[in-house]
Formats: structure tokens, sequence, C-alpha cells
């Protein structure tokens, strides 16, 4: 029976592997590297080891290392969670061969399906169908050639050892094949240490389905349906849902029995998924087996009622499936996106950091490396959901690890959290469950705009575009889909999203977010809307006073905001000369944090020392204030003042120049932002007191400037 696990992995893997563990009542040891010591994924542990270095390939890929921690600290078993090492037959045997039980299908499994010649030939012969191929790996260019010649053009070059889309190579015309070839091979021994490849004929735009099945040591095989996986940029999964849209009974049927028998065909024991391709006429073919749990299991999850994790404990304890295939149905429609640290602005180039604070989206399921609560576990286990001791009790209560939409997050803002450049970007997922496909997607939509992480660059703002993209909704998907949305701008950064565009929806709630800032009562205003705003309320707009306006910049864009007016609980804000209703409210317990809605969408404003940062719908925008253009400190007395704290890295102007209203005098570098200080009025320029590459403070008098007569 086990009783202990030693979870081999980090952050949200590894956080809901134990979320399950607690459930049933199974004791867990947690690992960490040097720069997981803090994680919230060790809380709850009953012991946690260090396995090393921050780098991954010392730590979490250190195969003696986790067998010497498991055998170390009581551990009956080891749960490797998916990635690293998970599908590793290295680790599983070595695993076995400590006396320890390997939650997974065995190393020998593991070794034929992670070779995608022996995996094809294998399925092949099971009568699962397969993509006309090669029949064996090679390096040789002549058998290569011989192969594509007999499959026809074009064709895909598959390194054998190769996954995530490395190394795959689409060829067109014979005379494309040797570079080619050598290019594959060369990715090939590069990434996987086999230059070998496979030759199989290449599907355009096929959709991306895999079955999920499960297998026990008693020779019981079930599948638990289908997931659409099509929705992938550079072959990475981003968005995932069960069951498939719009496919076909029949081949729904063909897929789940094709999956069920290849499974059979191997003896298959514990979780597994078999991947699928379908062509522009629905016809599938085999793509490969992962021999672990899936990423995006949730979703199968919330359909079934069925813990994963659950039953690969049974599973490994010994135990036969909890449940056989007729007992096992599928409820509604599930969808799930994957949130990752990155910059869609930037190439999707990976953007690790640090979130100022942290606020989960309510009413649906959240998956995480760190929670928005501060307790550590990410998410309450639902009442009466345990512990159920893994040996004693009924064998599956349907429902009890996942009533309702899951595991919700919060509303309210926690603590700041940490993602390490050191791994995946990948650090959370939502999930949300409906009647039908449409009702799910209605509820992750205003998820994925609820959730903020200020300070943190995620996909946020992107994949909200891309559930709303026409396709999508319409359940039009294809492997190739995203790539073409991004190549085309359509969703991507920078679209515009209305007839004024988002920048202006950015700017606008960046006024009023800096409207916020005001001093406690009696001290001197610090608002940008100097006179706008009134010292007796530090959350009030002040209805009589004068109304101001301030400078902003976006990027190379700089933009003038006005203050219009105060309507109840909004504010009217004019970018230029478009009219905007922002409201706004400061988060209690975090000091220089502020939310509301521009418009139709919901923002999020964080200061910082010489500008604001905004999500707006997930989209991360930096800002600052150049100018106050009317009064405030900007410019008092005739001093041009620095509006934060920074380096001098440009002086436009010289004693003697005369300057015109918004020309920019000194550029100060802040918040790794560029930030133009720029006149306030019309004048001449009386004195410099500051030089390049200077230090400067807030308010510091960086230019005098005397006015004109016709600006005084």
């Amino acid at each position: 029976m086990i009783k202990r696990v030693l979870i081999a992995n980090r952050g949200e893997i590894a956080r809901r592997i134990a979320r399950t563990c607690r459930r049933l009542g199974v004791e867990y040891v947690a690992v960490h590297s040097d720069a997981d010591r803090a994680s919230a994924h060790l809380a709850g542990a009953v012991e946690r080891v260090r396995i090393g270095p921050a780098a991954a390939a010392e730590s979490y890929l250190d195969v003696g290392a986790l067998v010497d921690a498991a055998v170390r600290t009581g551990c009956d078993a080891v749960h490797p969670g998916y990635g690293f090492l998970s599908e590793h037959p290295g680790f599983a045997a070595a695993v076995a061969e400590a006396g320890l039980v390997w939650v997974g299908p065995d190393a020998a499994t593991i070794t034929a399906m992670g070779d995608k010649s022996t995996a094809r030939a294998l399925m092949a012969a099971a009568g699962v169908p397969v993509l006309p191929g090669s029949g064996t790996a090679t390096e040789s260019e002549r058998e290569i050639l011989a192969d594509a010649e007999r499959i026809g053009y074009p064709v895909i070059l598959k390194p054998v050892a190769g996954g995530g889309g490395k190394g795959m190579q689409v060829v067109r015309a014979a005379a494309d094949l040797p570079a080619a070839v050598a290019e594959a091979v060369r990715l090939g021994r590069g990434n996987f240490g086999d230059g070998r490849l496979l030759v199989e004929r290449y599907v355009e735009r096929p959709r991306h389905i895999e079955v999920q099945v499960f297998g026990d040591a008693h020779g019981n095989v079930v599948h638990l349906f289908e997931r659409e996986c099509s929705l992938q940029r550079r072959h990475q999964k981003i968005v995932e849902e069960a069951p498939a849209a719009n496919l076909p009974e029949a081949v729904r049927a063909e897929l789940l029995a094709a999956a069920v028998r290849g499974a059979r065909s191997l003896g298959y024991v514990n979780a597994g998924t078999f991947e699928f391709i379908l062509d522009a006429t629905d016809r599938c073919y085999f793509l490969e087996v992962n021999t672990r749990l899936q990423v995006e299991h949730p979703v199968t999850e919330e359909i079934t009622g069925v813990d994963l994790v659950e039953w690969q404990l049974r599973v490994a304890d010994g135990q036969r499936l909890p449940l056989e295939q007729h007992e096992i149905t599928a409820t509604g429609h599930a969808v799930e996106v994957r949130v990752y640290a990155e910059d869609p602005a930037d190439g999707f180039r990976p953007a690790p950091g640090r979130a100022a604070a942290v606020r989960w989206p309510a009413g649906i399921r959240v998956e995480a490396a760190f929670d928005d609560t501060g307790s550590g576990y990410g998410g309450a286990v639902p009442d009466g959901a345990g512990p159920v001791p893994l040996g004693g009790g009924p064998a599956f209560d349907r429902g009890a690890a996942f009533g309702g939409g899951g595991f919700d997050g919060g509303a309210a803002f926690g603590g700041g959290a940490e993602v390490p450049a050191f791994y995946d970007p990948m650090f959370a997922k939502l999930i949300a469950h409906g009647p039908d496909r449409p009702s799910a997607l209605r509820r992750l939509l205003p998820a994925v705009r609820d959730t903020a992480l200020p300070g943190l660059t995620t996909n946020l703002g992107f994949l909200a575009e891309l559930l709303q993209a026409p396709a999508v909704v319409a359940g039009r998907m294809d492997t190739h889909l995203v790539d073409t949305l991004v190549a085309t701008g359509r969703p991507g950064p920078g679209e515009p999203s209305g007839p004024a565009g988002r920048d202006d929806r950015v700017l606008a709630a960046a006024a009023c977010a800096a409207a916020m800032q005001l001093p406690p009562v009696g001290e001197a205003p610090a608002s940008p809307w100097f006179g706008a705003v009134g010292p007796f309320d530090r959350h009030r707009l002040d209805p009589v006073a004068p109304f101001g306006r301030v400078v902003l910049r976006h990027g190379r864009r700089t933009v003038r905001a006005g203050l219009a007016g105060r309507r109840g609980g909004a504010v009217d804000v004019q970018v230029e000369s478009t009219p905007f209703t922002v409201t706004v409210a400061a988060v209690p317990g975090h000091p220089g944090l502020f939310r509301g809605t521009v418009g139709d969408r919901r923002w999020t404003g964080l200061r910082g020392p010489g500008g604001w940062e905004l999500s707006v719908d997930g989209h991360r925008v930096a800002l600052a204030a150049q100018s106050f253009a009317e009064g405030g400190s900007g410019a008092a007395d005739n001093a041009v003042k620095s509006l934060m704290p920074g380096t001098v890295v440009g002086l436009l102007c010289a004693v003697g120049d005369r300057v015109e209203e918004g020309d920019a005098l000194v550029i100060v570098e802040a918040m790794k932002m560029e930030n133009r200080i720029l006149a306030p009025f019309s004048g001449v320029v009386t004195g410099i007191r500051c030089a390049v590459r200077d230090l400067v403070a807030t308010e510091q008098v960086l230019v005098e400037l005397e006015a004109a007569p016709e600006a005084a």
C-alpha cells in the first residue's frame, strides 16, 4: 500500500499531484532546486529535499539525486508528474531498481513509445491507422529519398527521438530534400542525441486529437474520451478542450476504439495518451503515445468527474481501475488555456519575472504554481472530499474530487510570486466547464480577462483575443491556425480593439490610475491632475475643482490625456480626441495598485518609480508621465523637474534655446524606459542643471525655463 510519494517535479505540476495526495491521505515529499527553495509547491510536504542548483540539468533532471531523495525520506513511490523525467525510461528503471513504485507505465513501455519508428510499427501491427511512411528510421539520404518518392510529396521528416516539433522538416520537392535531411539530422543529434529520421506523408492543416487511456495490471483498459489540441503555436499546445468540437460521431468512435486497441496490444498499465491527426476529410492517423499524464488532463477530469491522479496512484498500488468502460460518461464541455510568462509583443519571448500581486479569477478551476491566498496550497480541497485512504474506503467517489467547476480561484489580490528563468515559462492553467462549448467559452473569456498579475508579462491578452477569433468560436481549428493568426496580426499584439485602438484604452486607464495618486491631507498635491483632485479624500475626484491634463508616453508614442468630468463612480477621460469612461478603485492592502474598467475592458494598474504599469485584459503596457501640462510639480517657479528617479541619458536643449510647449528637453531612463521630459509651456531655456549620466531624484530640477510672454 502506497503511504508516501516523492513528487519528482515542481510548480503547478507538483501542486496538482499534491492536492490529490492530501485528499487521499497519502503523504508526499517535495523536492526543490536552489531557485525553488521558497516555492509554493513545497507547502504541505512531510519533508522537503534540496536536489541541486537552479539549472534543471543539475536538479530536476538528476536521476540519482531524485532516487536518493526518495530512499532517504522513506517513500514508497515516485510520481514524475509531466515534463522533466516523466518519459525517461532510465528514471523509471532506477526507481524500480531501488525497490520503489513508479507511478506510470513501466520502463519498457516508455522505451518502445519513445522511439517513433518502434511505436509506429507496433501500432500498425495492432491495426491502428498510420500515415504512409518509412518502415525504419535512418540517417541515409539515399534511403530517405527512396521513401519520399514512394510516399509522394509533400513529406515530413521527423527525428525518431524528437518531441515538441523540434527538428521536423516539411519537404515539398525532391530538390529540397538533401538540405532538409542534413538540417533534420543535425537537429536530431543536437537535441536528442539521435539523428535518425522517419519519413511520413505530410498532412496540410491537420487537426490534433488525442485520447486519454488507462490500463491496470489486471488486463483492463478503458478510454476517457478525447481532447482537441489543435490550437498550437509552433507545435506547442496553448488551448485544449474536451470533447473535440465538430467531430463526427463515427470518427470519434473510430478514434476511441483505435486508442484502446493500441493500448491493449501493449499491455498498457497506468495513464497514457494516444495522439492522432485528422486530415481535411476526417481520416485519422496515429501520431504518438505519451506515456504520462498530460498537461491538459484537467479538461478530461472536468467532463468525466474522474481524478486522473487518483487513478494513477490506485493503479500503481496494484488496484483495479475504479470504473469500467460503461460506467465512464462525459458531461458538458471543458476548455483550458495555458498561461505563460512570455511577451507576445516580442515574438513570444520568455519573460520570467515577479508578479507584485496575484489575483486568479473566481468561478473556474485554476491550476497554478502559486495562489492568491498566501496559503501555498492553491485552491481548496472540496468539502467532503477526503481524506480517503488509498487502500480503504470506496474505490472512487465520482464528483468528490472536482465538484462544480473544480478548484475556484479567489477574487482578491494576494501577495507576489516569482516565475524563475530556469524552467518552462508556463506557470498556470485556467479551465472552465459548462453544459456545452459556447457556455464553457463564455465562462473562460471573462476569467482570462479578470486574471491579474501586475509586474509580470504574460500571454493572457493574447489568449483573450484568441478565444474570440471567429474560427475558434466556430470550432473550425487546425494546428496552423494560431501561427497564421499571429502572422497576420489577428489576434496579436497591437491589433486595434474598437475605433480608437487598444493603446488609447490603456492610456485612458493610466490617466485615471495617475489621478488616484493623492497625498495625505495637508501635504502638497502630487497627482498629475494638480487642481483636479482635492486633498480632502485620497480616493475621490473633486467634482468642483478645475480639471487638468497630463502627458503620457507609451513606447515611442506621446499622448495627452485630459480629465473631463466625474459621474458617480466613474470618470470621463479624453485621450487626444477620443472620450472614455473609466472606473478606478484602490486595491486594499496593496499601496500603488489600482483596478477598474475602461469601456468594456478590465484593467489593473501598478504605480512604480516614474510611471505606471498597466494590464488591460491581460495586455501589459508600461507608461510614464512626461510632464504636467497645467501646474503640478513638473514646472514650478520656471523649474522643470524630474518626475522620477533615474539616469539622464539625453540632453536635448541648451541655454538660450527657444522651445515650444511639448518639446523634449531631457531624457531620463527609469523602469528600463527612456522618459522624455517635455516643456510644460513655450519659452527660453535659461539654465541647465543636469548632465548626461547624472543620477537624478524625483522633483530634482533639470532645466530652468523662462516663459514666453504669450505663454505667461
